[in-house]
């Protein structure tokens, strides 16, 4: 009789342990952030702190000579920097519908080419180069009209600072023109169109939506504030 209790108690004491080692919650798996999101916002913010640095040298410039920017601004076409900003700003929406449809896993079209909620990533994507591609046409005309009016990169600090914000900003849309140009090329080449190529797409929209969003804070500063 006390064998058997003994044995009783010795199975049922095994049987508990195991309903606890079973119920016990296992240890949380670590939470680590995805390492594209991470290089992402690294390589933004140090994109940012340089154009920072571009708008610190255009107000200390500013600062020092108010009345030749009250003179040479006066000079600049607003209405037509306007318009060319319009253009810029369409294309982040553009730019983001092509993101939607990389996230459905959607590269291409699946109707015809005039209706667009059947456009896939790539056509809004084509979109999207062709709108930042007359942004920066327009702005190289419009360099061409401020070098006739004598508005040079050596003429004076207020042109060096102009043309050094502007430009760099519309070398950081060329540079994300070609981007997209890739992407493009790689929706075509890959045979089965996953997360990877969509995480791709994203990436770019990123810097995109950052390059536009430094450009309204241009406008803002170099058109608006005379």
């Amino acid at each position: 009789m006390h064998w058997y209790l003994g044995h009783f108690y010795r199975h049922n004491g095994s049987v508990t342990t195991a309903t606890h080692a079973l119920n016990a919650p296992a240890h949380p798996a670590p939470n680590r952030p995805n390492m594209v999101s991470v290089g992402t916002v690294v390589w933004l913010s140090s994109e940012l702190m340089f154009f920072a640095a571009l708008f610190a040298m255009y107000f200390t410039l500013r600062a020092a000579s108010p009345e030749m920017w009250a003179t040479e601004t006066a000079k600049l076409n607003v209405p037509f920097a306007l318009i060319n900003t319009i253009i810029l700003v369409s294309s982040s929406f553009s730019c983001q519908f092509g993101v939607f449809r990389a996230e459905d896993l959607q590269p291409r079209r699946t109707g015809g080419i005039f209706n667009l909620k059947q456009w896939g990533m790539v056509e809004w994507f084509i979109l999207t180069v062709i709108l930042g591609a007359i942004f920066v046409s327009v702005q190289a005309y419009e360099y061409t009209e401020l070098v006739a009016h004598g508005i040079a990169l050596n003429s004076n600090a207020y042109g060096s600072a102009f043309y050094m914000t502007t430009g760099f900003h519309g070398l950081h849309v060329a540079g994300g023109l070609i981007a997209f140009l890739l992407i493009i090329g790689r929706a075509y080449l890959a045979r089965n169109f996953g997360h990877y190529e969509a995480t791709s797409a994203i990436v770019v929209s990123y810097y995109w939506h950052f390059v536009d969003v430094v450009w309204i804070a241009l406008f803002a500063i170099i058109y608006f504030l005379k």
